[in-house]
């Protein structure tokens, strides 16, 4: 094997070594967004953050989708009756798609939506964030007392 095929065979093992080590290095409970953009009734911008899956709520297995959604916050903030009708169809449109027809169903589905970035389970006094939890039933999102 030539010097530059042997270069390339070990920039090729290193760089899979490095995808290989990301991989592993992400909890195991959370899907990343990576910014994916989804529609909402109100036409706002939002982003899905993630997915968290290995904190249980109150009910037990607990689905969190997490997007941000800047315009609820702000010198002009959203009205929280337009964010919920949002919340309800990401529940719907985007959440139970994604939910595993393989193994057990959550007994909550929680959207948030925040006007910021705020890392899971920590706190931030200026975030605007709104939370809401769902049950599955027959197929759709029931809107539960949070």
């Amino acid at each position: 094997m030539g010097r530059a095929a042997g270069r390339t065979q070990r920039l090729a093992s290193g760089l899979m070594a490095v995808l290989l080590l990301s991989a592993f290095a992400r909890p195991a409970s959370a899907q990343d967004g990576a910014g994916v953009s989804v529609p909402v009734p109100s036409g706002q911008e939002v982003h899905w953050i993630d997915t968290i899956s290995d904190t249980p709520g109150p009910e037990g297995l607990t689905m969190r989708f997490r997007f941000l959604a800047p315009q609820i916050g702000g010198d002009d903030p959203m009205d929280p009756d337009v964010a919920a009708a949002d919340m309800q169809a990401l529940c719907e449109e985007f959440a139970l798609p994604r939910l595993s027809a393989i193994g057990p169903r959550p007994a909550q589905v929680v959207i948030s939506l925040s006007d910021r970035v705020v890392p899971f389970g920590e706190t931030d006094e200026e975030a605007v964030q709104f939370f809401e939890a769902y049950s599955v039933v027959d197929g759709g999102c029931e809107w539960e007392l949070f």
